[in-house]
């Protein structure tokens, strides 16, 4: 298996779609141009905004999304893989799914992952989030194959229930992607112990690419995109401007750091997807 390089793509999108697609795409060409066979952008790449109003009105089926079509094609120009994290995909007249879409080098669609834990929160100090209340909630755990090793798909709040991740890495993965838009708060208390922990007790690689800075529809995101090794090391680490980080990635580590802490192994609750994730598995 031979080594890749990957790179976490760090946005601070607002409420223009246009505006934030022409923005990912600057970014992914830079990383490409470096060498990225790789690319994952954060939540919400092209769209954020808890306004419902204002996020129908900016979004299209999947059928006809420009955004997603446009991201296909430059995939296909730079023939690199490129992860959209997650974008708001319209279902029907009232639903939609916070959506992530793993693009191969040639344009096609390889997998999609719809996010399974809601975000619903009174925070301190007034700020309030209500996930559900705007999105339809994932039924289905994804592992999808790239060229180097399996990947493990989730977005953000996912990132807090480390049974899915268990889960993942029992099924085959040994990267797990992490696009997210934490918050500020949350973020500066605990996004750095849960990517590591993540990687640490399932023995994988953990991109996590983040959304960062203040943003037109008024929350503060926490950045700080990482991409961390199995054995919990940090490769790479942004700030909070929007750019990109690069670490390149020997899949071999993963071996090691699993058979030095078998825990995937061993621990006999997760020796096998539990059987709620079983269920829901969907084949990319």
């Amino acid at each position: 298996m031979a080594v890749f390089r990957t790179a976490a793509i760090q946005m601070c999108s607002g409420v223009s779609v246009a505006d934030n697609t022409e923005a990912a795409e600057r970014l992914i060409r830079a990383a490409a141009a470096a060498g990225a066979d790789y690319a994952l952008t954060p939540e919400m790449t092209t769209l954020l905004t808890g306004d419902r109003e204002r996020l129908f009105a900016g979004i299209s089926t999947e059928a006809v999304d420009p955004s997603l079509a446009r991201f296909r094609a430059l995939a296909a120009e730079l023939e690199i893989h490129i992860h959209i994290g997650s974008m708001a995909i319209k279902l029907g007249e009232t639903s939609v799914a916070n959506r992530s879409f793993l693009v191969g080098p040639d344009g096609t669609i390889l997998a999609r992952y719809d996010k399974i834990n809601m975000f619903d929160v009174d925070l301190p100090g007034g700020e309030s989030y209500r996930e559900s209340g705007l999105y339809q909630r994932g039924d289905r755990a994804v592992v999808a194959s790239l060229p180097w090793l399996q990947l493990g798909l989730s977005i953000c709040y996912d990132l807090r229930f480390p049974a899915l991740y268990r889960a993942l890495a029992s099924s085959g993965a040994t990267a797990l992607s992490v696009p997210a838009a934490f918050t500020k708060t949350t973020g500066e208390a605990h996004w750095h112990v849960l990517v590591r922990a993540r990687a640490i007790e399932t023995g994988s690689f953990v991109v996590a690419a983040a959304q960062g800075g203040h943003h037109e529809d008024g929350r503060d995101t926490y950045g700080h995109s990482m991409i961390v090794d199995p054995w919990g090391t940090v490769l790479a680490e942004s700030g909070v401007e929007p750019g990109f980080i690069l670490a390149d990635l020997d899949p071999a580590a993963a071996d090691v750091a699993r058979q030095g802490i078998p825990a995937i192994v061993t621990d006999q609750d997760f020796a096998r997807p539990p059987a709620a994730l079983t269920r829901r598995f969907a084949a990319a």
